[in-house]
Formats: structure tokens, sequence, C-alpha cells
């Protein structure tokens, strides 16, 4: 057997053997999808704003039937056919958190009524807001591994086949749908599609925001005569691993060693105050990372 045979047959046995989904996750993703079918029945349909995605599609379909076909069910519907299509082109494993997701979503959709008198009267801050409930409520879902389903199913496809930027697909897929709003009749308002982009672009720097924070980590340089002492103090006392790096001084030329700790944003403090009681002259770099993955950070998906 090759090695490369060899390789594929390791990382298969991985998958069967990792869960495709924990029961914590499937519970953070059900609750984090409860804030986008509140916002969108409580928020933006009672002011005829159109969000984006397959949700914003489905709110065009409900206005154009005078409000006969239920948001919940064209997009369970349209959601379904597109996992169908999906199946076979895209991750079984990505199919099957997608049909959970989306599941979740219909669910709030249709658990919530929609608002015969808004719960922000107001329809601007009401898309502000709505995109921030939603933004949040998406990024505790995506950081479980979760989807809403919908034009990511659509962004996963092109990706594959065509590698444009998942980013580019979703952004293009928002703006036409938005966009598409104002030649209903009962939404023909500028101002309305310009609320649905203001809930768009608020939903994204919100899930940027939360997932940011919950992942943010931060690189320590700490040059110091004392390097093994503050090494083991780190490691017993902070929980953190450590790399000591060989390093020379170019103006003195003198031999030094440097240690190095990736740590959580909120472990920066104690990390501080370890160093200045064992050498308070010690000199310190602290870098923000936009990630860190596996040992003891976040998971490598």
């Amino acid at each position: 057997m090759s090695k490369i045979a060899d390789y594929k047959k390791q990382i298969g046995k991985y998958h069967k053997m990792k869960p495709i989904v924990t029961v914590r996750e499937l519970l953070l993703i059900f609750i984090g999808l409860a804030p986008y079918g509140l916002a969108v029945n409580q928020m933006l349909v009672p002011h005829n704003v159109v969000s984006g995605g397959l949700t914003g599609f489905c709110e065009i379909l409900y206005f154009a039937t005078d409000r006969a076909l239920p948001i919940w069910l064209s997009s369970f519907l349209i959601n379904s056919l597109l996992l169908l299509i999906a199946w076979k082109l895209v991750d079984r494993r990505f199919c099957i958190r997608t049909l959970y997701g989306f599941s979740c979503l219909t669910f709030w959709l249709k658990v919530i009524p929609i608002a015969s008198d808004p719960m922000i009267h107001e329809p601007f801050m009401a898309s502000i807001i709505g995109g921030v409930l939603c933004g949040c409520g998406l990024g505790i879902t995506f950081l479980n591994n979760g989807t809403s389903g919908g034009t990511d199913i659509i962004a996963a496809i092109v990706n594959k086949y065509r590698h444009v930027p998942l980013g580019r697909v979703l952004f293009y897929c928002d703006l036409m749908i938005i966009s598409s709003a104002y030649f209903l009749p009962n939404v023909r308002d500028i101002e309305k599609v310009l609320f649905g982009l203001c809930f768009t672009f608020m939903m994204s720097n919100a899930v940027d925001m939360i997932m940011n924070k919950v992942r943010q980590s931060v690189q320590f340089f700490i040059f110091s005569k004392k390097y093994e002492l503050i090494a083991d103090a780190i490691n017993t006392q902070v929980l953190r691993g450590v790399t000591i790096l060989d390093g020379q001084g170019w103006y003195s030329k003198e031999e030094m060693h440097v240690v190095t700790v990736l740590a959580k944003k909120n472990e920066s403090k104690k990390i501080f105050s370890l160093v200045k009681e064992i050498d308070p002259n010690a000199f310190i770099s602290q870098s923000e990372v936009i990630g860190v993955y596996g040992q003891g950070f976040d998971k490598i998906v």
C-alpha cells in the first residue's frame, strides 16, 4: 500500500471515531439560532425590511405572496432541496450539521410569531439591534461548528469547484437578495433596502466580534537571565506550555535564552505578575494572534 493510500486510510478511521457533533454543540447551536428567529420575526418583517441570505429570499417570497407563504416553510423546503444537491458534492459531515442547523432555525421561525406590533418601532434601530442579535446568535452557532444553511450551502459548493472565497460568495448573494426587495410592491422603498444592508453589516461585525473575542490569544517573548525560573512558574502556575529559544544580542553579542509562550488573553495579567516577581528587569514583548489551535486552545476543525 502506498503512503498516500495509507494516510487516507488513517484519516478515514479518525473520522469514524470522531463524533460529528457533541451534545454540548447541539444545545448551543439550538440556543444560538433563537436570536436569529427573534430578529427576523419581531424586528425585520414587521417593518418590511429584507435581510440577506436564504431567510431574506424567503422574506421576499412571503411579501410577494401577500404573506400567504410562511417564511419557516419556504426556508425549510429550499434548504432541504439545496442539501439534497449538496449531499453528493460536499462533505457529508457538513451536510449533517447543516441539516440540524436549518431545522433549528425553522423551529424558531415557526415558534416565534411575526409581530403585528413591532418590538422596536423605529425601523432603522430595529435593523441595527436585529443585526447585532442575529450576529451574536450566528457567532455562537459557528463557534460550535454549526451553520444555518441557506447560502452557506451554495458557498460551500461554489468554493469546492471554483475556489472563490466563501465571504465573497455570501456577500454577492446577500447583495442580490436585499437589492431585489426594492421591486416588491409593499417594500418599494430605497430606505428599506438600505436598512437591510445595515442589518447585514451589523450582523457580520457581530459575528466577527463574538468569534474573535472568544478565540483571542496572545504571544509572549520574554528575555531574562532567569528564564528557567520564569518558564517553570508559567508552566506550573498558569499551566501553559513554554518553549525556550536560543538567541544572541546583536549589539552586545551575548548569548541569551528567550521564553516563548502562547496563552489566552485573560491569562496575560498572571504571566506579567509572575515575570515581575521573578525578574523585574525582564524585557517582555506581547502581541495578539489571530488564532491558536490544538494543545489546550481551539480545536482544529
